[in-house]
């Protein structure tokens, strides 16, 4: 796996590294690669230990859950099987901003801050722990190395918001040097600077690139627009998260870069949720993250339905993330994955609970429901949907090179076909439709769904 550079990479600098900043990655990785051909009852097992161990933690030392568990009478000796969980409320945005400070572990050693994007418009302060970061690092590194590439491999990197890019000191510099990192900033995607891009991966030869979906798809279908090549640089696979993948920037990914495409799942506050390997299947991080499905009413769904995504995160002592409600929509599954991994899988990502949108008669459909209407429509570069109510559709779209008078029309027929014909839809022709803050793009957002 990899060069000689890379395996000193790998085997001692970041090793190094990872010590020198109290985390205990590298033991972690080794334990979860060991963990990952485990049955799933002993992966069941696994988690009822490592539950109770947090649940005593979260009761011993964290003002929040001690005050709760006393009010509920909850008993932990009494935790029997991972059902009982269940017993226990469910953790959510709001409760954490009203109790950063009590949710905090009096023995806390070295918490970092950190924060969401806000892509539901309020942002979200949290606080992780060594812990926390070492066993997140261990499960992107155990899945980077399914795909037989491994730190310390040539990486590009589309990512982050203006905060993170800017704050990047000479230390960090070098240590992306030493890995053989390159970042480029995902919310900077002008003509201009696509070109750049495109050269960078094209002299760079990196062996993964690592981004949202929309952004590489974008740099893919950019450098096709140029007729450049980049399907023989030696690039093996292209991970992806923290937006939905849709299946047609898959297909510009893989036919562009000449790679397969790895979709990741997960965020800054539930942790590295999911991550596909080679055979296909979106595996589970189950060695450290408990993963409910819930309707609308918080009951939990039986497999192969969908509801929302609720995480324990059993590396979270120093600020408990238990039962925490992350405002997305998965499907568990009911297959078992030809790589012989024991990790329960996701069947389907469906995107967060805003990603949908609401037809008139009530009926909670997912946004492709508008997406590809507008997507078949030639003459549109880019477009974004913002169902503002649910009698009100406002339409952003960059036109292209072929946009006719007949797009509005078009638009508002598609959408009133789904969403019904009394609802009001307002399509704007704008220069360029904007990123959020993180560098994200979403094609639909409803302020009729979700928080």
């Amino acid at each position: 796996m990899g060069d000689l550079y890379t395996r000193l990479v790998s085997g001692l600098i970041f090793p190094i590294h990872e010590r020198l900043k109290h985390h205990s990655t590298v033991a972690a990785r080794k334990q979860l690669e060991e963990t990952q051909w485990w049955s799933p009852d002993r992966l069941a097992t696994l988690q009822l230990e490592r539950l109770r161990n947090l649940l005593s933690r979260a009761q011993n030392h964290v003002p929040y859950y001690r005050q709760l568990f006393s009010s509920l009478n909850f008993d932990i000796r009494t935790l029997t099987s991972l059902d009982d969980l269940q017993r226990l409320p469910f953790l959510t945005k709001a409760i954490i901003r009203q109790n950063t400070e009590q949710l905090k572990a009096d023995n806390a050693e070295r918490l970092a801050r950190f924060n969401t994007g806000g892509s539901s418009g309020e942002p979200l302060i949290f606080f992780i722990g060594n812990e926390r970061v070492s066993h997140d690092v261990a499960a992107k590194w155990r899945a980077t190395r399914w795909w037989d590439v491994d730190i310390g491999d040539p990486e590009i990197v589309v990512w982050g918001s203006p905060i993170e890019l800017t704050s990047q000191d000479r230390v960090r510099q070098i240590r992306d040097r030493l890995l053989r990192t390159r970042l480029l900033p995902a919310f900077e995607m002008n003509e201009a600077n696509l070109d750049g891009f495109v050269d960078t991966i094209r002299t760079t030869q990196p062996a993964m690139l690592f981004g949202y979906p929309s952004s590489l798809s974008l740099i893919a279908r950019h450098a096709e627009k140029r007729g450049k090549n980049m399907n023989d640089l030696g690039i093996k696979v292209a991970f992806v998260t923290s937006e939905r993948l849709y299946d047609h920037q898959r297909e510009d990914i893989t036919r562009v870069f000449g790679c397969p495409v790895a979709n990741g799942y997960g965020g800054r506050d539930a942790g590295f949720i999911a991550h596909q390997c080679p055979e296909g299947g979106m595996h589970l991080t189950a060695e450290d993250i408990i993963v409910e499905i819930v309707d609308k009413d918080g009951q939990p769904v039986p497999k192969g339905q969908a509801g929302e995504v609720v995480v324990t995160h059993l590396a979270t002592g120093e600020f408990p993330f238990i039962r925490y409600r992350t405002g997305d929509v998965a499907v568990l599954s009911t297959k078992t994955c030809s790589c012989g991994r024991g990790l329960p899988m996701l069947e389907e990502i469906q995107g967060r609970t805003t990603d949908f949108v609401v037809a008139s008669d009530g009926t909670i459909m997912h946004g492709l429901a508008v997406v590809y209407p507008i997507r078949d429509i030639p003459g549109i570069a880019s477009f974004k949907v913002v169902q503002e109510t649910l009698q009100r559709v406002v339409v952003q779209i960059v036109p292209g090179d072929k946009c006719g008078n007949e797009v509005e029309n078009l638009i508002s027929t598609g959408i009133k076909a789904r969403l019904g014909q009394n609802v009001d839809v307002e399509v704007l022709r704008v220069a360029e439709i904007p990123r959020e803050k993180s560098g994200k793009y979403r094609y639909v957002q409803s302020m009729v769904v979700g928080s």
